[in-house]
């Protein structure tokens, strides 16, 4: 009953059809090879599989004016899950502002030729809104739409300076359509050496 709610509010509604509209600024257009026909991105996250020494910092008060980050280190394990059309990450750090142990479930969707990040931490034990997007030019940029202290915002989520030893992550929240973005997350992950 209560995902029959959930289902046919006016959020859900909304949100289906900001990710699914071609009218949407923040929709990822499919990769195209030369000949027109998609191109297959199930192996763009092959690059992450293994251990990475995670460097994080998040923004304490997201779209406040908040000016306080807090720092953590710790590892990110990503494990490669249906030949690598899915992978499992497990992000555990720790640092003066306590411990994060988080995971991001991302699949390969092969009709869209686009990836959803979903993510979850142990405090909630739930998975957020999946951002959605893919990989073009070596860089991922994947969007959503969550509520954030009863507000609508959106959120970007983008993986860049992609080498075979590191990384970087960025999540950015916007409150204006997308017009001007906050960000509040930077992780930079640099492999661990077998």
């Amino acid at each position: 009953m209560k995902l029959l709610k959930i289902l046919h509010s006016p959020v859900f509604a909304g949100l289906i059809i900001l990710i699914s509209s071609p009218l949407n600024p923040f929709a990822q257009p499919t990769s195209s090879s030369r000949s027109g026909a998609p191109r297959d991105g199930s192996h763009g996250f092959d690059f992450e599989i293994g251990k990475w020494n995670t460097h994080l910092r998040r923004l304490v008060k997201p779209l406040t004016g908040s000016t306080t980050w807090v720092e953590y280190d710790g590892t990110t394990v990503v494990s490669k899950v249906w030949n690598g059309k899915a992978n499992l990450v497990e992000l555990d750090v720790t640092g003066p502002a306590g411990h994060i142990e988080a995971l991001s479930l991302r699949l390969y969707n092969p009709e869209s030729h686009q990836w959803s990040l979903n993510f979850a931490n142990s405090a909630g034990g739930t998975m957020a809104i999946p951002t959605i997007g893919e990989f073009k030019n070596g860089r991922g940029e994947f969007y959503d739409q969550e509520t954030l202290n009863g507000r609508a915002v959106l959120v970007r989520f983008v993986i860049s300076d992609i080498t075979a030893n590191s990384c970087h992550f960025e999540q950015a929240f916007s409150d204006d359509g997308g017009k001007t973005w906050e960000v509040n997350w930077i992780a930079t992950d640099t492999r661990v050496k077998a």
